[in-house]
């Protein structure tokens, strides 16, 4: 009978490199073909990085930090950075598919293991979804562009367009007339409305309203996914190649429409403006993990992956940067609020030739993307099939494209279907609070399995003790808060002492602005951070994954209660999985392997 610190139990990093051996080149009897070098994971890394965020997500985010919020991308990258580093060692010691799920199963242990491989499910399906929606949005803006014109009711998610419908007549059941009620609403509501009483009718009120654009580019990435990690690596350099072209030429040209009165305030909202493009920003770096996904297919993963993840974080973060503080020197950052900020602020210096150039570019940068994304959650599937936590079938290798046929169709499958009826608004923070959770438990995974930097690994997490450097580092964090965050500081009080009830929400949005639950996550930061200081005070252990581990733990905070409540929802129907199947599949629990591994 298993105890309950079965649970718990780790794979050896020697039982771990059984499946394929490490530095095999080629591919193994029945498993993944080896053809990845350093230039092509760098160019994966870029393509996922360099997508939805430069070419969407960015506006938002400038809207609400202003200038400053180039500051943000480079803390976010830092953050990134500390996770790179232990990614990058991890890649090293364990160079096999699984990514995060692999590492925290020989540091954490198998229920650790199966919580952060769920989590990444909600990483990539998820955040596709949001990618193949926002790309269909820029595909159909094109094509109006050169006078082609979908029908409303096949270029947006059932969701939307329901949404508008019900906004209008909402108003018109208070008494509005029709045409007051369709000035009133929003263009994005009128749009819906318009879908939804254009769309044929189906069954009990239902119609089909459905965004097609968003499920045709899946099926397509993930026919080419399936045919081979060949085809897939040649797609991915060619779009990064293109969209790097015309990122540079956008910095290039932009730089002379720079006035600097618009930098000037830098950060008119504060630190608290800054901060709420967190989601958005950290949304754009969630892809560099994904590099270790394809370890079984490096022809050198030892040494090839701490390279690319270095180089992507790098080469993006930069372009993230100057991209910024030209958007926000050409126009105000007041007028960045809109789903296509390179393109505006070209048409709006009277450059509208660019200004589709720029268009054509976010198609082709949102399609890598998805490449990226659709290459890393089967190869995470495979591996969890491999160790029995799912059935058989996701391990599947195709005997011609050695590729993991069934986890990719499956793959493609949980995107595109969803991405016909969802709109993007709900899971963008979703997505952020699952990698920050997988970013978060890697750095930890590096503190268990060395913590004193004595691996014999290719790479390895430079060791800096940080007996005394993290109690200080977190002092000095203290007193800036609480020196210079005096507005914030306020509410967070009003909110813990119960002045603003359990919760406290926007009336217009609905969306929560505060009370006492609102503050949990932080007040328990505030208890990690001490029992963390005190940790590593006693162990000496190593400052960079301390760091890139609270770094990542305060970025969750920052993504308010609501989104930890659809965390916890998703990651308990995960155990209900794990322990329906994964538990008592378990090849490690069925070879009744000791709990813990040296």
């Amino acid at each position: 009978m298993r105890s309950s610190t079965s649970l718990f139990r780790r794979k050896t990093i020697a039982a771990i490199l059984q499946n394929p051996p490490a530095d095999h080149e080629g591919a193994s009897a029945g498993g993944l073909a080896r053809h990845l070098t350093v230039r092509d994971l760098t160019a994966l890394g870029i393509a996922a990085i360099i997508g939805a965020g430069i070419f969407s997500t960015i506006g938002k985010a400038s809207l609400d930090g202003g200038p400053a919020v180039s500051l943000l991308f480079v803390f976010t990258a830092v953050a990134c950075a500390f996770s790179a580093l232990c990614y990058a060692q991890f890649a090293a010691t364990i160079p096999v598919s699984g990514s995060a799920y692999t590492y925290a199963y020989a540091s954490f242990g198998e229920l650790a293991a199966w919580i952060i491989g769920w989590a990444l499910i909600m990483e990539y399906a998820v955040g596709n979804i949001v990618v193949a929606i926002s790309w269909s949005d820029y595909f159909t803006g094109l094509l109006d562009g050169i006078g082609l014109h979908l029908p409303l009711w096949l270029t947006m998610g059932t969701q939307t367009g329901h949404a508008g419908y019900a906004a209008v007549t909402a108003l018109t059941e208070q008494g509005k007339p029709l045409a007051d009620a369709l000035a009133a609403v929003s263009p994005a509501q009128l749009d819906g409305y318009k879908a939804w009483t254009q769309a044929p009718a189906l069954f009990g009120g239902l119609h089909m309203v459905m965004d097609l654009p968003a499920f045709v580019i899946t099926v397509l990435i993930t026919a080419l996914v399936y045919v081979g990690i060949k085809e897939s690596k040649n797609a991915s350099n060619l779009l990064v190649l293109l969209k790097l072209i015309v990122v540079f030429i956008v910095i290039a040209v932009g730089a002379f429409y720079v006035q600097p009165a618009n930098w000037t305030p830098f950060a008119p909202n504060g630190v608290s403006g800054v901060l709420k493009g967190v989601s958005a920003v950290f949304f754009a770096y969630i892809g560099f993990d994904a590099i270790s996904t394809t370890a079984e297919e490096c022809k050198n993963p030892q040494r090839d992956l701490p390279k690319a993840m270095m180089y992507a974080l790098i080469i993006c973060t930069v372009l993230y940067v100057v991209i910024t503080l030209v958007l926000t020197g050409m126009v105000s950052y007041k007028e960045l609020g809109v789903g296509d900020p390179l393109s505006f602020v070209f048409a709006k210096v009277g450059l509208p030739r660019l200004s589709g150039l720029v268009a054509v570019s976010a198609v082709f940068a949102m399609a890598s993307v998805l490449l990226v994304f659709q290459l890393g959650q089967p190869r995470i599937w495979l591996t969890m099939s491999r160790d029995g936590l799912l059935p058989s079938i996701f391990s599947r290798i195709h005997p011609r494209f050695h590729t993991p046929s069934f986890s990719t169709i499956v793959t493609g499958f949980f995107v595109a279907v969803p991405a016909l009826v969802l709109n993007m608004d709900l899971v963008v923070d979703l997505t952020s609070i699952g990698t920050l959770f997988a970013f978060a438990l890697v750095c930890g995974g590096i503190l268990i399995i060395d913590p004193y930097g004595r691996s014999e690994a290719r790479f390895k997490v430079p060791y800096i003790n940080g007996q005394w450097l993290v109690p200080l580092i977190l002092a000095v964090g203290a007193w800036l808060v609480v020196r210079y965050n005096a507005a914030s500081n306020h509410e967070f009080m009003l909110d813990v002492s119960g002045a603003h009830g359990w919760l406290q929400t926007d009336a217009v949005s609905g969306k929560v602005t505060g009370g006492f639950a609102h503050q949990i996550p932080t007040l328990v930061f505030f208890l990690f951070c001490i029992a963390l200081s005190i940790l590593s005070f006693r162990k000496k252990l190593s400052l960079l994954p301390t760091l890139g581990l609270l770094i990542n733990l305060y970025l969750m905070t920052e993504l308010g209660i609501s989104n930890w409540t659809l965390f916890f929802v998703w990651l308990l129907i995960g155990l209900a999985v794990y322990f329906g199947y994964g538990y008592k599949h378990s090849k490690l629990g069925q070879a009744g392997a000791p709990p813990v591994a040296a």
